[in-house]
């Protein structure tokens, strides 16, 4: 059964890639043996609130080609409606090589996407009832790096959300050795960073995209240019939140004894962002998720494989029972 794109809580689109992952750590040439994954930090997005209940829609182009089938038979797995996922009968499928590491570092990956499918994404495919059905569009700096024609497209899906009164959230996900230059990367990303309600860039992002160190200041560089509120990644410190109405402060992070897998984290760290937004949360709670979520990510291996479900979620965040509400009152505990 198809999905009717009016049912749609989520659109987003962009770039999947078969991602081989190493099953033993060290140098990727010497490496044997490879698990298959999928990746794509769109896509780890609409899984993660696929996952969470929501009604998801993905816009592609894959290949046809056996990378190609196997991330259609991913997205028909994990319930996001694959509609707009165009097969292309010219351009393959990209692909990926990552390395295994143990000490909590960030992977070594090895991307082979020049000329894929996903790459000659415009705005020919763009479906305006499928886009703007949905609720809610979220975008990366992902997709626009890719080529000119997918970044025209970026721009046309935020510009026909913004349109219909719809919400847009914007990760800026920097891929500087996509962009011609820094400055190219930070004039379009800013550009369509302006057209989103929500913008989560990481505090090193911030600095590369503003020009700015401090939180705050990111945050009101975006909020000058628009944005109904900024959300600064700030890793093991957790997040830092300022709103158009004056609202600020910081969300501490979830404490992980072991980090396996940094890739993905601010994926997840999305997820929960964007779900508990869209549910009507407040802003304290929906960092809160979203740095839970992003602490699940990376105690796992795989970049979506430690997104929870609604299932999963719902015990992590069950409300404190008397006693335990009885305690914390008895220690002055906040």
């Amino acid at each position: 059964m198809q999905t009717k794109p009016e049912t749609l809580d989520v659109v987003t689109y962009g770039e999947a890639m078969t991602m081989f992952v190493a099953a033993e750590t060290g140098d990727l040439a010497k490496v044997g043996q490879f698990t298959k994954r999928v990746a794509g930090a769109d896509l780890n997005v609409a899984i993660g609130l696929s996952r969470l209940g929501f009604k998801v829609g993905w816009m592609s182009r894959v290949g046809r080609d056996s990378f190609g089938r196997y991330v259609l038979d991913v997205l028909a797995a994990e319930g996001i409606d694959a509609n707009c996922v165009t097969v292309d009968e010219r351009y393959p499928t990209g692909f990926q090589l990552k390395s295994k590491n143990d000490d909590g570092s960030d992977p070594a990956v090895e991307y082979f996407r020049k000329g894929s499918a996903a790459s000659h994404l415009s705005v020919a495919d763009y479906v305006a009832g499928y886009v703007r059905g949905a609720r809610h569009l979220h975008l990366t700096g992902v997709a626009p790096a890719i080529s000119a024609s997918s970044r025209e497209l970026a721009f046309h899906m935020a510009r026909e959300m913004r349109a219909a009164g719809k919400t847009i959230s914007f990760d800026p996900n920097l891929r500087p050795t996509l962009w011609p230059s820094r400055e190219a990367m930070a004039e379009s990303l800013n550009a369509l960073a302006a057209l989103a309600d929500w913008v989560l860039p990481g505090v090193t992002e911030g600095l590369t995209l503003t020009g700015h160190a401090k939180p705050e200041d990111i945050a009101r560089f975006y909020l000058d240019q628009g944005a109904k509120g900024v959300i600064v990644k700030l890793g093991a410190h957790g997040a830092y939140f300022r709103t158009a109405d004056g609202d600020a402060g910081i969300v501490p992070a979830v404490p992980v004894a072991k980090v396996v897998d940094t890739v993905g984290a601010g994926d997840g760290f999305a997820v929960g962002v964007v779900s508990a937004l869209l549910e009507g949360r407040d802003v304290r709670h929906a960092l809160a998720r979203g740095n839970r979520i992003g602490a699940l990510a990376i105690q796992v291996i795989g970049d979506s494989e430690g997104l929870p479900t609604r299932a999963e979620l719902d015990k992590l965040e069950e409300p404190e029972t008397s006693i335990e509400k009885t305690a914390r009152a008895a220690f002055n505990l906040t």
